[in-house]
């Protein structure tokens, strides 16, 4: 596990290599254009506002306009856009999961002629519309969140969502040395399978050295066991919807089954939050190790604090950077982009924050991660 973790940790550093030096590039100059990750460079074409035939045009469609997360992301894009001269659209669903302004998005993208979309998919109901798309001939990129089957888009541009899964579990099993486990798992959903959803979930559990059945389904491991410290207990998996009122009200329900929690993974760090706070309410919050992903601004603070006390962070900005300049690259030069090598998606990158470092498990200080928090 340890091996695998850190091969995809470094390709993750790999990827935000090739990232910084693509935003800048694209900040340089008048117009030419820079070669998106992965692509094979052409010509370059002066200007950027135009394709073969006509302004360029893409829509990033994102699964809420709330969450932080999202926002950087809608940052990133409107920034390499303003850059590019490409005609930005953004849409968004009304709260996380749903489909159907997502859908319709799509469908406004197509009608309006658009170059490609960016989305960050809420779920497998969007995959019919996402190939409508692609056969109108529109270049579809998943953001964040890889759809299943992942040839539902033409590329993905993410986190490794399993690896950062395994980065907390590995650094909660060095954390309790050997001390039994009692976890609360809460998670995104329970009436939608996505995959971002189950890679934090298993890599998480997976990190701990708990046996995982299937690894695309949360919640059906054995509730006792041994981790790699020694043994566990799970009191529950529930889902809260990636927000803090849902994070606050599974936590809850976990208490009442089990008050003795010491561990806590969430999907989020809103949710990490929203747990914390049910902790302190019922008077359990000391000891208890909380451990989530994201590492936006304000979940760095939440480590530097002790709320969290590991994260995983991505770095949504550059995906959507990087995903404007790969449609412009696309639409100017006919290149496309490709997958990091041995996955089967554009590994944007992650690193543990913590401020509690544990030995075998890179990480680095909220200190450090506050500089680049959101990429």
């Amino acid at each position: 596990m340890a091996s695998t973790t850190n091969a995809r940790r470094l390709g993750g550093l790999t990827a935000l290599a090739s990232a910084a030096i693509l935003v800048g590039a694209c900040s340089g100059g008048s117009g030419a254009a820079s070669t998106a990750p992965g692509s094979t460079a052409g010509a370059s074409t002066a200007g950027g506002s135009t394709g073969a035939s006509g302004p360029i045009g893409v829509t990033l469609i994102t699964k809420t306009s709330t969450n932080p997360f999202f926002v950087a992301m809608a940052k990133g894009a409107k920034e390499s856009a303003d850059k590019l001269g490409i005609t930005l659209t953004t849409a968004a669903g009304k709260e996380d999961g749903d489909t159907a302004t997502q859908i319709t998005a799509i469908e406004n993208a197509i009608s309006k002629g658009d170059k490609g979309i960016l989305i960050t998919p809420s779920g497998p109901d969007v995959n019919s519309a996402i190939k409508k798309a692609r056969d109108a001939g529109l270049f579809v990129i998943a953001l964040d969140t890889p759809p299943d089957p992942a040839d539902t888009v033409d590329i993905t541009f993410a986190t490794d969502n399993l690896a950062a899964g395994q980065l907390i579990g590995k650094w909660t099993a060095a954390q309790l040395a050997g001390k039994p486990a009692t976890i609360a798992l809460l998670d995104l959903f329970s009436d939608k399978v996505v995959s971002v959803d189950y890679n934090r979930d298993q890599g998480f559990l997976g990190g701990m050295g708990i046996d995982l059945k299937d690894p695309k389904k949360n919640g059906d491991e054995a509730p006792t066991g041994n981790y790699s410290g020694g043994t566990y207990t799970i009191v529950c998996n529930l889902p809260t919807n990636g927000a803090e009122d849902g994070g606050q009200t599974a936590m809850e329900n976990c208490l009442s089954k089990n008050p003795a929690i010491n561990v806590v993974y969430t999907i989020n760090e809103p949710a990490a939050n929203g747990a914390y706070k049910a902790l302190t309410a019922a008077g359990k919050a000391a000891g208890v190790l909380i451990v989530s992903v994201d590492g936006g601004c304000a979940g760095v603070d939440l480590v530097k604090t002790g709320v969290i006390g590991a994260t995983s962070q991505q770095y949504p900005l550059k995906m959507a950077s990087l995903g404007v300049q790969a449609i412009y690259d696309l639409a100017t030069k006919g290149t496309k982009p490709t997958v990091t090598q041995d996955l089967d998606f554009y590994n944007t990158g992650v690193a543990l924050v913590t401020d509690k470092a544990a030995t075998g498990v890179d990480s680095i200080s909220s200190a450090d991660a506050a500089k680049i928090c959101w990429g």
